[in-house]
């Protein structure tokens, strides 16, 4: 049984009103140049003045150890921005989220002793939220950004939460870096633009002087960023956890999580066009599905690695900016996750909900990822603020489904009545209850790990490799993939108004790649760095030896992964896409039944678009029911398009410029299109007709998706097929751009 559960202007001076405000020695009010800094020239301080010698590394047992909670300046860095924003979340503000169920394929005993991934027979309840990271809760669902992918499983041994992202790796090594990163990305702080965005100054300038942020930017600047549907997108862990089983031997595990329909994405100009036709585009397609009986799917996948074998690859497993290569530790897929109910209450639920990396059960345990350590102080420390309190855990989402007992009292928002006289332990008054669990009785119990080392602030050099999987993951994908990366990097860096930042940043992709940075060059009308500067000295600790902090030069031994590419992802199914058929009174009545009922019976939303809602009459003097008009659709919120035929049905579909323009923009991102063959003066109005089959008597698919034909039910069989294909990518022009 499944459990239930603003700045002056260009060239002008600061004005500053000494009557009124307050002028501390080091504001200078001479002529600024624009885009510039009002450089102090102070000394880096803590917020009780002591001078900070390294901010780029949190206090550790060793350069590969755990971080220590006496860290007083992570922990001020940390806390502070943790406050900083209130009430929504300062990272994944905007976020959708839904119930679920997970069930187990396969005992996993031989690695770990959690329950829920011991015993087949148990739905274990879980609840998922998906987000984006730098936006606020009223920006666009298709910004280009990482996903949060988190999940709280609500197990018999307590909840764990798995709170991830649909990349596998992130932008920094240190979790000390971490406010710096989401300062750089969120809305310049002088006037509060732009939002969700990455492509401006202050982001740029960090990546470009941060070479470790080299793969992540990769990803972020791919497909990936831009994915097609929460349902459509991958989930990972990020971090390298441990498994521990019974006899308490240790592994090292990446956490995956794999859609069932495939990972895809939208254009970089259709998602631009969707965030402002509907920007809860990925809320909407969540609820809808769910709500459909689409319910979404993924199949949770482990990577596990013997500790022995920490040592044995060309990067460090505790490196978050490294990812471990399907070739060299296949994904196990152990079980599958369904999302099958929608939250009652937004606000309630999705928006109250705590995620927490330390939130583990036995058998689950943590390594000494320096990202990860920060973040295990950080998740408690802003639901403090942004819940009200430490009794946030009583809230009815992030409750766990068994009894909690413990001597935790009071504070505000207090749920639990407690009764008796004793709240400390130990203690004969009340029996000493609740008692300490053993661990043979299922007691949490950390993994002993050797530590044996001094205290430091540093990194261990084998972080240092920051270019080898950044260029893995270039060359892994495909020729539009490749396109769309290097447009999404112009684009970004063409946004950029301080020439310096673009150039750095040139230097930084050509140690990844020299054909892509001079690509990029190309299009910024500049020159790739002959020598690029070497950003990482500006990174270091104020008595560090810039020699030291230099990158290492890995060249991987693995030189591409079919994993890394969306061409190679599931395409197989058409289940929960939308079908926009655009008809017109007159229209063929059988032509739309038959692909109606063919699409429909293959798992597919359609949705008939006509010049005005209500009916339009069919040709057998039927009616039928209209979804849309014109004026309310638009290609970039549906999949693919179908055009029947009917003479008047043709004939006013052809003179409607939004049905013309709406079949323009599908062709021009890659979307699959068919017609009646009847209805061919329609797509000859088009701006793609050169590209209609020239042999208009023989039905069948192009190479670029479009479907012309007089059979129906081929029609629909061929239809379907290329649907499931996602994207005609190669309709896409030839880049010429000089080598």
């Amino acid at each position: 049984m499944a459990k239930k559960q603003t700045p002056p202007k260009e060239g002008t001076e600061a004005v500053i009103d000494k009557k009124l405000t307050p002028q501390p020695e080091n504001i200078k009010t001479e002529k600024l140049e624009p885009h510039t800094a009002t450089a102090t020239g102070a000394p880096m301080t803590t917020n009780h003045g002591v001078k900070i010698n390294d901010d780029q590394n949190s206090l550790k047992a060793g350069e590969r150890g755990a971080t220590l909670l006496e860290d007083f300046i992570l922990r001020e860095k940390i806390t502070h921005f943790d406050h900083e924003r209130i009430p929504e979340r300062i990272v994944h503000a905007r976020g959708s989220g839904a119930h679920g169920i997970f069930k187990l394929y396969e005992s996993q005993s031989a690695f770990t002793k959690a329950a829920f991934l011991n015993d087949t027979t148990v739905e274990t309840p879980v609840f998922v939220r998906f987000s984006t990271v730098a936006g606020s809760r009223g920006s666009t669902d298709l910004a280009r950004d990482v996903r949060g992918f988190a999940v709280k499983f609500y197990t018999e041994e307590g909840n764990f939460d798995l709170v991830g992202n649909n990349m596998p790796v992130f932008f920094i090594q240190d979790a000390i870096k971490f406010p710096d990163l989401i300062h750089a990305v969120k809305p310049e702080p002088d006037n509060e633009i732009p939002q969700a965005a990455s492509a401006h100054d202050t982001f740029w300038d960090f990546i470009s002087l941060m070479p470790e942020s080299a793969h992540m930017i990769m990803w972020a600047m791919s497909d990936r960023a831009l994915p097609r549907s929460y349902r459509m997108m991958e989930g990972f862990g990020v971090h390298t956890f441990r498994l521990i089983n019974e006899t308490n031997e240790s592994f090292f595990v990446k956490f995956h999580w794999k859609p069932l329909l495939g990972v895809h994405s939208v254009a970089w100009d259709e998602a631009q066009n969707i965030s402002g036709k509907d920007p809860d585009f990925h809320r909407r397609d969540l609820w809808d599905a769910i709500e459909a009986g689409a319910f979404p799917e993924w199949e949770l996948g482990l990577q596990i690695i013997p500790e022995a074998d920490e040592f044995k690859f060309d990067f460090d497993l505790l490196d978050p900016t490294k990812l471990i290569p399907e070739e060299l530790v296949p994904v196990q897929r152990i079980g599958k996750m369904t999302l099958n109910r929608n939250p009652d209450n937004f606000f309630a639920e999705t928006e109250q909900v705590a995620f927490h990396v330390g939130h583990i059960v036995p058998g689950i345990d943590f390594s000494n990822d320096p990202l990860m350590q920060g973040r295990l102080f950080s998740y408690t420390d802003t639901q403090l603020i942004r819940l009200g309190g430490p009794n946030f855990h009583e809230i009815p989402i992030n409750r766990p489904i068994i009894p909690v007992h413990n001597n935790q009292r009071d504070g505000h928002m207090r749920q639990t009545i407690n009764r008796g006289k004793t709240s400390y332990s130990p203690n004969t008054l009340g029996d000493n209850d609740p008692a300490q669990v053993k661990v043979a009785d299922g007691g949490f119990s950390s993994y002993q790990e050797r530590i044996d080392a001094k205290k430091v602030r540093a990194r261990s050099k084998s972080f240092f490799d920051h270019f080898s999987q950044a260029r893995l993951f270039l060359n892994s994908q495909s020729a539009p993939e490749k396109n769309h990366l290097i447009d999404a990097l112009t684009f970004e860096l063409g946004k950029v108004k301080t020439v310096a930042i673009r150039e750095r940043m040139l230097g930084i992709l050509s140690q990844i790649e020299e054909q892509l940075a001079k690509q990029v060059a190309y299009g910024l009308g500049l020159s790739v760095p002959k020598k690029p500067e070497q950003p990482m000295n500006k990174s270091i600790p104020a008595d560090g030896d810039p020699a030291d902090y230099q990158p290492l030069i890995v060249e991987s031994k693995l030189k591409k992964s079919e994993a890394l590419s969306m061409a190679n992802t599931v395409k197989d199914s058409i289940k929960s896409r939308k079908i926009a058929v655009l008809a017109a009174d007159g229209v063929n009545s059988s032509s739309v039944t038959h692909l109606k009922s063919a699409l429909e019976g293959a798992g597919a939303v359609v949705e008939i678009i006509a010049p005005r809602l209500g009916f339009i009459s069919g040709t057998d003097g039927d009616k039928i029911n209209v979804d849309q008009s014109f004026l309310t659709a638009a290609s970039v919120l549906f999949d693919a398009v179908y055009v029947p035929g009917g003479t008047d049905s043709v004939a006013a579909v052809a003179a409607e410029a939004n049905a013309i323009h709406f079949l323009n923009e599908a062709f021009k991102h890659c979307k699959a299109i068919a017609a009646d063959e009847s209805a061919l003066p329609v797509l000859k109005v088009t701006y793609f007709h050169d590209k209609l089959p020239k042999d208009k008597n023989a039905a069948g698919q192009t190479k670029d998706g479009i479907i012309v034909g007089t059979d129906p039910a081929k029609l629909g069989k061929e239809f379907i097929e290329a649907i499931a294909q996602h994207r005609f990518w190669e309709r896409e022009p030839a880049r010429l751009v000089p080598a």
